[in-house]
């Protein structure tokens, strides 16, 4: 009879389960290359829809219709179709299928006339940036690029890898990276959603890889998400996963939606485990993918309707409200 924690017998043909390999640091592909280890999320994913909901009644369709009418405004279906959704009489079949909401109401006669300017309009439930002017990238900033569209001591910033035309737009960056941090950056020419992107009330969630000198202890996720205190205040996680180890650094994913300044580096500089390479991989649901480094890219219309969803209404301010960076 065999002791008790001593391994079960291994069976005639039965292959022994190898450990686990250790994970290494993170890595975005180079430019020109492709692959790496965000690869599991396609850069223009589709975003997951909501349930579709039931065919509209008569006299709720008439109701919806009332709601959200403007006599003065423009056809709802052209309004789509401008959208670039699709063609007018696509468009009109989208929304005789029930498909198209407008502020809330599912509307199903292609008569009814919205004002893009104020209207919320979906189609399948992914919000719609109704603004054809506003345009909206995503940088995959390397490490040594500092944050700026211009730099006037000649370092690399992200003007050296916009083309001429999006030159032309007049981006800017939704918030900051520091030089040394790499991953997904937003450049935009819409300046109230960049501002909502980075308004600390709005909390939008921000997903860093990062490597770290040590073997960091299995308590170190309880601790960081219980909450640890800076020199500018209190702070803690939304979430804490370990990825792996290799030598004497340790790779790990976190979540979190304060925009403080350096606040990932000052985080694991507190407790003992300094910062050796830093990767944004994500804002909310949307995701760097396997975008090499150096490249941009436009939102895909899931992702931007993401994004507009993610800052549509902000909760209460707090007393405790820090500006982010």
């Amino acid at each position: 009879m065999s002791s008790r924690g001593s391994r079960p017998p291994q069976r005639r043909g039965q292959k022994r389960a190898k450990p686990p390999r250790a994970a290494r640091a993170a890595r975005t592909p180079r430019s020109g290359s492709k692959g790496g280890p965000f690869a599991e999320e396609k850069p223009q994913r589709i975003m997951r829809r909501r349930p579709e909901r039931s065919k509209v009644r008569e006299d709720e369709a008439e109701d919806n219709f009332a709601a959200v009418h403007d006599p003065d405004g423009v056809r709802l279906q052209k309004v789509l179709a401008q959208a670039g959704v699709a063609s007018r009489r696509v468009c009109e079949d989208l929304i005789s299928e029930g498909r198209v909401e407008v502020d809330g109401h599912t509307v199903v006669e292609p008569g009814v006339r919205i004002d893009p300017k104020s209207a919320a309009v979906r189609v399948d439930g992914v919000r719609l940036q109704l603004d054809v002017a506003q345009r909206y990238y995503m940088f995959n900033k390397p490490t040594g690029v500092v944050t700026t569209m211009s730099d006037p001591q000649g370092r690399p910033c992200i003007d050296d890898h916009l083309t001429v035309e999006l030159k032309q737009v007049r981006l800017v960056h939704v918030g900051r990276l520091d030089r040394e941090t790499e991953g997904l950056l937003l450049l935009t020419n819409d300046g109230e959603l960049a501002h909502r992107l980075t308004h600390p009330s709005y909390e939008v969630p921000k997903t860093y890889l990062v490597e770290i000198e040590g073997s960091v202890p299995k308590s170190l996720g309880r601790t960081l998400q219980a909450g640890i205190t800076l020199d500018d205040g209190p702070i803690a996680v939304d979430s804490y996963v370990f990825r792996g180890a290799a030598g004497r650094r340790s790779l790990v994913e976190i979540t979190l939606h304060s925009g403080r300044n350096r606040i990932v580096r000052r985080i694991f500089d507190h407790v003992g485990h300094p910062v050796t390479r830093l990767v944004r991989t994500a804002i909310g649901d949307i995701t760097i993918g396997d975008q090499p480094q150096g490249s941009v890219r436009e939102l895909g219309r899931h992702e931007l309707g993401h994004l507009l969803d993610l800052t549509e209404q902000a909760p209460a301010p707090r007393d405790d409200e820090e500006v982010a960076r």
